[in-house]
């Protein structure tokens, strides 16, 4: 929901320090790599517990992970190849704070393992109506919004991260909004794919 409708606030931003990053030399690809690097560093912070820096690197990376696309864009270099490594790293992100929490947090792990598998559900819709779908957005794909958007899941993670006495009600309001976000692309879904039959 955030990045479909607050992008425009921080645009300028993300395209200010895209601008920078390829006068500096360096490709949307290579800045992908650096924000997966960054990312799943995430794990290993919060396993030995240090969890202002695991949010920090979180969202260092989760930044760089929009300026990539921008810097993709704006040099007229996007391609499949960029779009796949894009998709493939923010998830193994994701899952590295999965992992880093269920490490350190054991009590939580049977609820981790659900948020999963609530996020692998979310994607597989995602995935499947962005192939199939005619639609083109700003992205190489037909991006269909929903209530938790990459950006609601760091404010989950963050708190999961920051709070931990209070990890397994976040981590079940996560899942909550993940089955929600993932029933709500289904619907949508359907009505999309009958537009274009």
């Amino acid at each position: 929901m955030l990045d479909t409708h607050a992008r425009k606030y921080v645009e300028p931003y993300i395209s200010s320090t895209g601008r920078v990053l390829l006068r500096m030399g360096l490709s949307a690809n290579q800045v992908t790599w650096i924000a997966f690097l960054l990312g799943i560093l995430t794990g290993p912070l919060i396993y030995f517990e240090q969890p202002i820096w695991a949010i920090v690197f979180l969202w260092l990376s989760g930044f760089l992970d929009a300026v990539d696309g921008s810097m993709a864009r704006s040099s007229k270099k996007t391609s499949a190849w960029g779009t796949v490594m894009d998709i493939t790293f923010d998830r193994i992100v994701e899952l590295s704070v999965i992992v880093g929490l269920a490490a350190r947090f054991p009590q939580a792990q049977f609820l981790l393992l659900l948020l999963t598998a609530s996020i692998v559900f979310s994607m597989t819709v995602f995935l499947t109506v962005g192939a199939l779908s005619e639609k083109k957005g700003i992205k190489s794909f037909y991006y269909q919004a929903g209530l938790a958007e990459r950006t609601e899941g760091f404010i989950l993670f963050t708190v999961m991260i920051l709070f931990p006495a209070w990890l397994l009600w976040s981590t079940g309001l996560f899942l909550a909004v993940e089955v929600f976000t993932a029933l709500q692309r289904m619907f949508e879904a359907r009505r999309i794919l009958r537009e274009e039959e």
